[in-house]
């Protein structure tokens, strides 16, 4: 009989701390907000995650990961046909394209992303099956859960702060008009300048995660930062119309 409920009763820190206590082995589903996501387990530790309609290949995983570039992507697809995802790694290993730790650590990254943005999902549904796996032409891995606990939950406390800062999405972000306010000035990391070039009171804060595609917890870390360094206001998107009584 499958495990199931509401986040709301069960966290997912309560389910992945079950998980590991009890070593078992299967796929947590999880429904939130409109978005699925599929977490399997064996013996306790975690093996493969999906966040849901992402393209979960091994190509795409790469691509996503920066490892390897969409146009490269493709073109392996392509070469590739319809070979499972395992034949894919040994034949990019073989060919001297890549290592096998390069795609490990990959298939690493993705998966941890996957499963720390979880933490953050406080309603919703979810089902554990012991008898449902991840499909065989998949490469999977291992990774113990202690850590991931610890590191989930302070995300999730990092989460809730920024959120506190930075409640509403759907507003806009303007640079200030301050002397010496100037961001050409700054030294801004790779998804900081991505989020810059997007900075207009035309588009939301929500809009600026999708064109990037970041999780809330990720663009509200980096509006945060910006916002701390006097760079940019929080403003009210054009077109949005004034609350009643202002």
């Amino acid at each position: 009989m499958a495990l199931k409920g509401n986040l709301r009763d069960f966290s997912v820190t309560q389910l992945l701390n079950l998980i590991n206590l009890a070593r078992k082995t299967g796929t947590l589903s999880l429904e939130s907000s409109g978005s699925a996501a599929w977490v399997s387990f064996r013996d306790g530790k975690l093996i493969y995650a999906q966040l849901g309609n992402e393209d979960a290949s091994l190509t795409g995983v790469l691509a996503k990961t920066g490892t390897i570039t969409t146009q490269q992507a493709q073109v392996i697809k392509t070469r590739a046909g319809d070979r499972p995802d395992k034949e894919i790694g040994i034949l990019l290993i073989n060919a001297g394209y890549l290592t096998q730790q390069a795609i490990l650590a990959s298939l690493r990254q993705h998966t941890l992303d996957i499963i720390y943005q979880l933490f953050t999902w406080g309603d919703g549904f979810f089902r554990f099956d012991a008898d449902l796996l991840p499909p065989e032409d998949r490469i999977t891995i291992r990774l113990d859960l202690e850590d991931i606990i610890i590191q989930g939950s302070r995300l999730l406390k990092e989460s809730e702060q920024l959120q506190e800062e930075i409640p509403n999405l759907e507003m806009a972000l303007d640079f200030v008009e301050r002397p010496g306010a100037n961001i050409r000035d700054v030294n801004l990391s790779v998804e900081e300048w991505r989020v810059v070039s997007y900075i207009n009171p035309k588009n939301t804060i929500r809009q600026i995660a999708r064109a990037n595609k970041m999780s809330d917890l990720e663009i509200r870390r980096i509006v945060f930062g910006l916002l701390q360094a006097g760079l940019v206001d929080i403003v009210r998107p054009v077109g949005m119309p004034m609350p009643a009584g202002a």
